[in-house]
């Protein structure tokens, strides 16, 4: 479990949330992004949001989804949008967003794998989405730290989500990077 006293101002934690905040929860694959999402959602509202934005492509991954929705409990609030966030009201919530990087996946592909197109429209729905009154805790991945791929396709996914990251992070009011379950605050 964290210290969220450590890792976020107790001042913070003790009131009720300021609604427009972002929270942007970044680092590599398994280091605790999504479990400090859920546990700091959970220390700002009864009952979060879990936005799950996960293109379902099989019965297994199907199944994973379904276990996590358990995982998490009653006390979620369990929302499935793969592109159009905003289209749902999350005025007055505290709302985890898991993840961008399955999020922009779902533009990436979208555009023919054209990194541009799919970076403006991600924008611009982001812009919308947090045009909402609401406390929005948004997960990514970093994966441009293992060095340079050698395959073009990944490289320009890479190029995506590193500047996908870049405009939730220069949009955030607090930014972590997680080390092997440990938050670091960055902003």
């Amino acid at each position: 479990h964290y210290d969220l006293a450590r890792t976020c101002s107790l001042a913070f934690i003790l009131s009720p949330p300021a609604m427009k905040r972002i929270i942007f929860i970044t680092g590599g694959q398994r280091s605790g992004k999504t479990s400090y999402a859920e546990q700091l959602a959970l220390s700002l509202a009864e009952h979060p949001v879990y936005l799950a934005t996960a293109h379902v492509w099989d019965e297994e991954f199907r199944q994973r989804i379904v276990r996590h929705q358990q995982n998490r409990g009653p006390r979620w609030v369990n929302v499935e949008e793969e592109r159009v966030l905003s289209r749902h009201d999350f005025n007055g919530r505290v709302v985890v967003v898991d993840c961008l990087t399955l999020w922009c996946t779902n533009f990436f592909f979208d555009s023919n794998s054209e990194v541009e197109p799919a970076l403006q429209a991600l924008k611009a729905e982001f812009d919308r989405l947090i045009a909402q009154d609401a406390t929005f805790l948004f997960v990514s991945n970093e994966i441009g730290l293992g060095g340079v791929s050698e395959n073009q396709l990944q490289r320009r996914f890479t190029d995506l989500l590193g500047w996908m990251n870049q405009y939730v992070a220069r949009s955030a009011d607090e930014v972590y990077l997680m080390v092997s379950g440990i938050p670091v605050r960055i902003k």
